[in-house]
């Protein structure tokens, strides 16, 4: 299969290229970057006035599956995903049950090639059923294709079985997705605070972040072993993060369009779906967010996608779960919220979206060069429009976006040379 690329405006952070291009693929990788490429093709798509980027990557996202295929599945998961323009992503083991074992972990991996979407690089969880008492074999899983470790939404709270799995994980070459939340300061709905407090729910301490974040600081810094930072939401978290980096600390992180997009204020308005974990943070939160992202503190953007049903999140703030689904969405906030207003520029968000997830990875994607894989995003940044429920691709709609306008439209998106999503 031979398609060619037609005078898209190609923006790729490694070779710093921000130009008009034609691109020529065959079958699974770019033959050809040039102006003016004439060749005999199967498909050709006229790129003029879209940004044709490397394929963006999501190092954390939830497909459900298996166990609760009634929130989403591997296949409307991965659906979404490319909806979104996502070429790569990297589920989280809190499914039922648990990828904690070999068997399980390949059930999902040959699931993921059934579907043959995105490429779908599961994390395996870091103690056995997510409960904290016993390690995983790390490198008999790693061997089955874990492409990380994290027991997620279940934080590690025995700090010397969390230094064991940092260092076990270190040696194999990857490392452990540290879902920061101190248990005993964490109960509540919403971030605590003038919101909480007029809604009457029981309101979340930033420390519970916080005080776990320094935790992984202190067991990576101590025995120079990589450790990794989930969805950081507040300014204290950043900072420690942007100290510790200036120390030469091996400690990466990430955070989510949602935290530099809202406030707990929007809580007010999307209910139950601006509800998450971490919660919505202060303004002084989200600009520092957004400054993270600016100064590379915070090395990539993820969706944190949690899709959960209409009659579990239709229940009282302080009961409904945590999450929203982000796929589809993740682009329109960062063009908004980041590009429109001049706080990064296009080089920034491939570094953030594409280039450093795959380096964190350790795959070779993130950019677009002669003779690697075609996993290329192309959209229009211009273009508006409403969000509503009937467009969303995911099972659940679970969106503070919906009824939205939003800019920025994923055109195509094409994994290993192949169209998998025209809009």
């Amino acid at each position: 299969m031979k398609i060619l690329l037609k005078n898209g405006n190609l923006i790729d952070y490694k070779t710093k290229v921000n130009g008009i291009y034609d691109i020529l693929i065959e079958d699974e990788k770019i033959s050809k970057i040039g102006r003016n490429i004439n060749e005999n093709v199967d498909r050709i798509i006229n790129c003029t006035n879209l940004k044709v980027i490397p394929g963006m990557i999501d190092i954390h996202c939830h497909l459900r599956e298996p166990g609760f295929e009634y929130k989403e599945t591997i296949e409307t998961g991965a659906k979404s995903a490319v909806a979104g323009g996502f070429t790569t992503i990297c589920p989280m083991p809190n499914t039922k049950p648990t990828p904690d074992n070999v068997e399980t972990l390949e059930k999902i991996i040959k699931e993921a090639k059934r579907v043959n979407l995105c490429n779908i690089l599961p994390y395996a969880s870091v103690s056995k059923g997510e409960k904290g008492e016993e390690l995983v074999n790390f490198s008999e899983l790693k061997k089955a294709g874990a492409i990380a470790f994290s027991d997620d939404g279940m934080p590690v709270v025995n700090s010397r079985m969390m230094r064991q799995a940092m260092i076990e994980a270190d040696k194999l070459g990857t490392y452990v997705a540290s879902h920061c939340e101190e248990k005993s300061v964490s109960s509540g709905a919403i971030n605590a605070g003038p919101v909480a407090d007029r809604l009457g729910v029981e309101g979340v301490l930033p420390e519970a972040e916080e005080i776990m974040a320094a935790r992984e600081i202190v067991i990576s810094e101590t025995n120079k072993v990589r450790g990794h930072i989930c969805h950081i939401s507040t300014k204290t978290s950043k900072d420690m993060i942007r100290d510790a980096k200036k120390r030469g600390v091996k400690i990466t992180c990430e955070t989510c369009p949602h935290y530099f997009t809202f406030t707990v204020d929007e809580v007010l308005t999307s209910g139950t779906n601006a509800k998450m974990n971490p919660p919505l943070r202060e303004e002084k939160d989200r600009k520092a967010i957004i400054e993270g992202l600016k100064e590379g503190t915070i090395d990539c953007i993820i969706t944190d996608h949690a899709p959960h049903s209409k009659d579990e999140k239709n229940q009282e703030l302080s009961k409904a779960p945590n999450g929203i689904i982000g796929f589809e969405t993740a682009l329109s906030a960062e063009i908004m919220n980041l590009i429109d207003t001049k706080q990064i520029n296009h080089f920034d968000l491939v570094r953030l979206t594409s280039y450093t997830p795959a380096k964190l990875l350790k795959i070779d994607r993130g950019t677009i060069e002669v003779g690697k894989i075609a996993d290329i995003t192309i959209y229009n940044e211009n273009e508006k429009y409403i969000y509503t429920e009937e467009m969303v691709v995911s099972k659940s709609k679970n969106s503070p976006f919906i009824g939205k306008e939003l800019k920025g439209k994923v055109k195509y998106t094409i994994v290993s040379g192949r169209i998998v999503y025209e809009g």
